[in-house]
């Protein structure tokens, strides 16, 4: 037998615990950071909340830069085209100015759709010609010669339905006078506007435009004495909306001023296209003395 000291018993079990490795104390794994429980104010927040805020930090960036490098201009009221326009990609090439809204005008060609209007014959009674042909030709021109500049324009007949209050910045009615001889005084032109026109400093200087072009186009002369209240009240001033300007012209007498009229026609749609021009562009011109209205 062995002869062993003895040992007390709690002494042993105190080396047996020495002896072997003291046992690890295990904490609880923290969860992974997208499974932790949010905080109670993110768990509140709406899903979208992080999204909006970032869009609007995008948006202040965005904004403070173009306040940096972009013309007065960009904050007009006009912002949401121009920034349309910003944000397009442009070709390399300059593009060409934003067009303006076209300007619209009526030119009635007198008589036309209705009548002949004056009728001219030669010896034997046979027609030669008739003012509505003439001032269906003159009309044509001037509209085309409008159009061309970039306006909106209107060929209206003499009691055309679209009269019925007709909107545009100025309106002319295109006639001519007499195919008789009257006398050797009887040539020349005249131009008259309403006699109940809203704005009569317009509707003057709508007539002084047309006086002053036409005679520097034509060469005939302006004439006041002939112009009757027939022409003042002329029935389209009282159909069209009151606000557009309008004016009667008779482009010359049938008789004397036949060549003129028939051969030279271009002259004559010129000067009526100068007049409307200086009166839409606002030309410089002399006014126009008001006429003595015959019977």
């Amino acid at each position: 037998m062995m002869n062993l000291a003895m040992q007390p018993i709690n002494q042993i079990h105190a080396e047996d615990s020495a002896e072997q490795p003291a046992e690890k104390l295990e904490t609880p794994l923290q969860a992974p950071a997208e499974q932790r429980p949010l905080p109670r104010a993110e768990r509140n927040r709406p899903p979208f909340f992080n999204s909006f805020f970032s869009v609007l930090w995008i948006a202040m960036l965005v904004a403070t830069l173009f306040t940096a490098w972009t013309p007065n201009s960009l904050f007009a009221s006009n912002l949401q085209e121009q920034l349309r326009l910003i944000l397009t990609p442009q070709p390399d090439s300059n593009p060409a100015a934003t067009p303006q809204p076209q300007l619209r005008i009526g030119i009635v060609a007198g008589h036309s759709g209705n009548d002949s209007g004056a009728v001219c014959m030669d010896q034997n009674g046979k027609t030669t010609l008739t003012e509505a042909d003439v001032n269906l030709k003159i009309a044509t021109m001037v509209k085309d010669s409008l159009v061309a500049q970039g306006f909106q324009v209107d060929l209206l007949n003499e009691f055309d339905t679209r009269l019925s209050g007709y909107r545009a910045v100025a309106l002319v009615s295109i006639h001519n006078d007499s195919c008789d001889y009257v006398n050797d005084q009887a040539t020349g032109f005249k131009v008259a506007s309403s006699m109940d026109t809203r704005d009569i400093n317009r509707a003057q200087r709508l007539t002084a435009c047309l006086t002053d072009r036409y005679q520097s186009a034509t060469g005939l002369t302006f004439h006041a004495g002939s112009i009757t209240e027939d022409m003042r009240d002329y029935h389209a001033f009282s159909e069209i909306d009151p606000n557009t300007i309008t004016a009667i012209i008779e482009t010359g007498f049938l008789n004397l001023d036949q060549k003129m009229l028939t051969q030279k026609t271009d002259l004559v749609a010129k000067g009526v296209v100068n007049g409307i021009l200086c009166f839409v562009k606002n030309e410089s011109v002399l006014p126009t003395g008001l006429p003595t209205i015959l019977p």
